[in-house]
């Protein structure tokens, strides 16, 4: 079998802020929570798609991003640039935008980066060469 990834595991400092930014930016839902040895563990999906990827946050509330924030990140793609303008208008009224829409070119395409709870990089973006249908 070829392998497969099944998830990405986040260290977060409040479990509940993180549910609430993943699901309202990326429209994700809660899988699966239990706690282990006090560290709550949330498994979050795209509704369709649970048992194919998942996000797990892992609440430590000693979690602390570096700063400067590195440029690793989340990558999701949206259906269209007026998506991506809508979530970083979200972002910046919440104050998390670290780079504002972008338009990168073919490859890149039109993009912009928020900052989750944790100070976690998350991109959205629209025209880029991965994602369902491409």
């Amino acid at each position: 079998m070829q392998p497969t990834l099944t998830h990405v595991a986040l260290l977060c400092r409040d479990i509940d802020k993180s549910v609430d930014f993943y699901s309202r930016y990326a429209r994700l839902v809660e899988v699966h929570r239990r706690v282990d040895d006090d560290v709550t563990v949330v498994w979050i999906g795209e509704k369709g798609r649970e048992t194919e990827f998942v996000l797990v946050l892992l609440g430590f509330d000693h979690a602390d991003a570096v700063e400067p924030a590195p440029l690793a990140h989340l990558g999701y793609a949206v259906d269209s640039r007026s998506e991506v303008d809508r979530l970083a208008n979200m972002a910046d009224q919440e104050g998390i935008v670290k780079d504002p829409p972008t338009d990168g070119g073919p490859v890149v395409g039109y993009y912009c980066i928020v900052t989750d709870p944790d100070g976690n990089q998350v991109e959205f973006s629209y025209g880029q060469s991965l994602g369902p249908g491409r």
